[in-house]
């Protein structure tokens, strides 16, 4: 058996590190700054992409593939974007290699330069305008609704396995609309949708609210968030939506006619979420043994162990676990019968525990005499003895109960750790002592913002959507407010 994680209150981040390995989750590359993403992590990472993409669907989009190359040209039409992305850009600039002359190895060859360089997406709304350009003509041609499930590449300097990769996976949605009101209605309408899927399915509490200007998405005129807490009080941002304005239609001059025949600029969103979401479900849920997966995620939901002496106990124990099995998959759940006779059950238990399998069912001989299964819950580490009869229907309430407590106890942990603070003493003592959110009252000003990053490194995460309007003067400067916004530390 390996040895134990590194707990929780000993080193959070050696603990999560550890964790993302040993659960078999991802590992580093070869390759500075990228990750692969092993089967299992891969697994839990399918679920979110299927059920997102449902509904992504069911709100009228469809995919699409864009070019991963952008040329610099396309790149540099919109100003802000370009500020906002020029120091995370990887850049393609010879499209051939050579042996070299002395032997040495394989080197570019400096004679095939290309004419322009080509920007390594690390965002597509650019490649995806100069595309709506030729799409859009008039107003029949609109709303253009379309999604893309991709890779991304930002030269991240400081790399953490799913947090921040130099290559990650996400989604890109990237609509075009008439109005201004359709495209805020869009934009607002996605973040729903990533606020559902977090604490539904991820079971995890999200707060929806608005960046500041200085946190807005590069083009961006408006950039909705979610922001949740991860178990060391700190933020994570899970996912953004964006009202684009009129920016990029602008600057790719994407227009069109109306019903009477007048020419307009088009409307535009952009919204996405990535693999960062691997890391807020690992760092919400997961505990000192190792993952605890909402089983809405869990590429198993239902791992079962036989116990047993003899190779006649080993037969008559595995055919009733598989019987159940089936019982249980025709019931919806992904279900697993460990009967590999190489390994003990410790071992077993300890590698599901480990892997955050929800619920493990133990079948000995003498549970079968008395027609039950022992039945342990990875959430609490409870265990009960559950009866044969009617095990389907009481496992799918187990699993319910159990997404529904990672919630509960998630949102506890949260409102036990935001704190309301009117002063800069009780500001510091939150940021640095307590670890948590702090509602505090903002000028206004991005000068007070960034004078507070400096001194705390907190940042404002966002400015609630259902932010009480209440008079009250800036942590920092005394200056007016007129509502209380979210900052934090953050990864």
């Amino acid at each position: 058996m390996s040895k134990k994680l590194t707990t929780r209150a000993e080193d959070y981040s050696r603990w999560y590190n550890e964790l993302v390995v040993r659960a078999d989750l991802a590992e580093q590359s070869g390759v500075r700054g990228c990750m692969v993403i092993k089967p299992y992590g891969y697994a839990i990472w399918e679920k979110m992409h299927d059920y997102l993409d449902k509904k992504f669907k069911e709100t009228g989009h469809q995919n699409a593939y864009f070019p991963i190359f952008i040329p610099k040209s396309y790149f540099s039409k919109e100003a802000h974007h370009v500020d906002g992305f020029a120091k995370e850009c990887a850049v393609v600039t010879h499209y051939r290699l050579k042996n070299a002359e002395d032997g040495s190895g394989i080197v570019v060859d400096p004679d095939a330069k290309l004419e322009e360089e080509l920007i390594v997406r690390p965002t597509s709304e650019t490649i995806i305008w100069d595309t709506y350009r030729r799409w859009i003509q008039s107003y029949r041609d609109l709303p253009i609704l379309v999604n893309q499930w991709a890779n991304v590449v930002r030269w991240e300097m400081r790399t953490r396995l799913f947090l921040r990769t130099a290559e990650f996976l996400w989604q890109e949605g990237h609509t075009a609309h008439a109005t201004k009101e359709e495209a805020v209605a869009e934009a607002r309408k996605m973040l729903d949708v990533y606020a559902d899927f977090a604490e539904n399915v991820m079971a995890v509490p999200v707060i929806k609210g608005y960046k500041t200007p200085t946190e807005r998405f590069a083009g961006a005129e408006d950039t909705y968030c979610i922001e949740a807490m991860m178990q060391d009080g700190k933020a994570l941002q899970a996912g953004t939506s964006h009202f684009l304005g009129q920016n990029f239609a602008k600057a790719f001059d994407v227009k069109y006619s109306d019903k009477d025949n007048n020419m307009s600029y088009v409307w535009a969103t952009s919204w996405g979420v990535s693999t960062r979401l691997m890391g807020a479900l690992i760092m919400t849920h997961s505990d000192d043994n190792g993952l605890v997966l909402p089983p809405a995620l869990a590429p198993i939901e239902v791992v079962m162990v036989p116990i047993y002496k003899t190779g006649e106990q080993y037969d008559v124990l595995c055919k009733k676990l598989h019987e159940t099995a089936a019982e249980l998959r025709k019931a919806g759940l992904s279900v697993k019968v460990d009967d590999d006779d190489s390994q003990k059950p410790g071992w077993k238990f300890h590698e599901y525990e480990l892997k955050g399998v929800p619920v493990r069912m133990v079948l000995g001989p003498n549970d079968l005499e008395k027609n039950q299964f022992e039945v342990a819950r990875r959430d609490t580490m409870a265990k009960e003895f559950m009866p044969m009869d009617n095990i389907a229907e009481n496992i799918k309430k187990l699993l319910a109960d159990i997404q529904k407590n990672l919630f509960d106890k998630a949102a506890t942990l949260r409102s036990q750790r935001t704190y309301k603070v009117d002063t800069w003493d009780e500001f510091v003592d939150v940021i640095e002592n307590k670890s948590g959110f702090a509602l505090a009252h903002w000028d206004g000003f991005a000068e007070t913002e960034e004078k507070i990053k400096e001194l705390t490194k907190a940042t404002i995460r966002c400015i609630p959507m259902d932010a009480v309007e209440e008079e009250g003067k800036d942590v920092l400067t005394g200056k007016p407010s007129s509502r209380r916004v979210v900052f934090a530390k953050a990864y």
